[in-house]
């Protein structure tokens, strides 16, 4: 039997317990979701330095999500927040969802057995080798999950296996397969729970792992932050500011020269024309702790030559 689908003699008597009691028992059962999350950081980062490598190396690359029920909302959920956080941009996103979009707000019972339809899927999106693909199935064996990360790895896309069940046929089918090993749950087979939370994490630290070596966060600061709405103009000025050492209306005025970009906004508080800031950005793949520092080095050559 899966474990995700075993009983725990500990929740025999949950529904007669107090609430704060069955609050309880849930919420230490989550402990078990981020342990197996700590198992497997050596199988996560592996994943996400590949990742990295491809997406860098393609300027088309994708994301791409892949599962059924609450797995695939997850991933989308994840996918979604890239856009305003790192200025990943919705075409280098995709989604392979059980049932389509409509399953992401109710149950599309029977999508998630066909595996035919995942690999149909894949190729309306042209999948291809310029792509990543993060298949999850908590219970490892989602034929829809299966389907999807073997489509991918046909067309030559990276697979990233995500599952909560040791030996899982996903776990076998993918490039890099990353093990949750979360346990029972508090409510037998509803994953949800804590295998929901440990794929959950897993998302944030996997993506934001792939963002970062991406060059997208600078001194842990959203430099790619897409400044969508009022408060993210403002986490925009802030950034700005915090990283040039100017005042708020000289960083206002930076993004404005900007267009609201972040990193050249940063290079021209420090004095560079907007044409400059985004060749040096250009030269640095968007690096922008190198591209200050060559700043930085440039300028203390040109002060050594008038000293000269």
């Amino acid at each position: 039997m899966r474990k995700t689908e075993e009983f725990a003699e500990i929740y025999r008597d949950l529904e007669i317990r107090s609430d704060t009691e069955i609050a309880t028992l849930i919420l230490n059962a989550q402990d078990d979701g981020l342990a197996a999350v700590r198992a497997a950081l050596p199988c996560l980062t592996a994943a996400a330095q590949a990742s990295a490598a491809r997406l860098q190396k393609n300027s088309d690359g994708r994301i791409i999500y892949a599962g059924a029920g609450t797995s695939i909302r997850l991933g989308v959920q994840d996918g979604v927040e890239l856009v305003p956080t790192f200025g990943w941009t919705h075409a280098r996103l995709g989604y392979l969802i059980a049932g389509g979009a409509n399953a992401l707000t109710q149950t599309m019972e029977g999508a998630e057995d066909d595996a035919a339809q995942a690999g149909r899927d894949a190729k309306a999106i042209k999948i291809g080798s310029a792509d990543i693909c993060i298949s999850l199935s908590a219970s490892g064996s989602t034929p829809y999950a299966l389907g999807a990360c073997e489509a991918a790895r046909t067309a030559g896309a990276i697979c990233i296996g995500i599952a909560n069940n040791p030996d899982a046929p996903l776990l076998a089918a993918a490039e890099y397969p990353i093990l949750l090993d979360s346990g029972p749950e508090p409510i037998r087979g509803s994953t949800r729970m804590t295998a929901g939370t440990a794929q959950k994490v897993t998302l944030n630290l996997l993506s934001t792992l792939i963002m970062i070596r991406l060059n997208r966060i600078y001194r842990g600061m959203m430099v790619d932050v897409i400044a969508s709405s009022q408060k993210l103009h403002d986490r925009a000025a802030r950034i700005v500011m915090a990283a040039s050492g100017v005042d708020e209306a000289a960083a206002r005025a930076a993004l404005n020269a900007s267009g609201n970009a972040v990193k050249p906004a940063i290079l021209v508080a420090h004095g560079q024309k907007m044409t400059d800031a985004v060749a040096l950005l250009e030269a640095h793949d968007g690096n922008l702790r190198t591209a200050l520092a060559t700043l930085s080095n440039s300028r203390r050559e040109e002060e050594n030559t008038k000293q000269v």
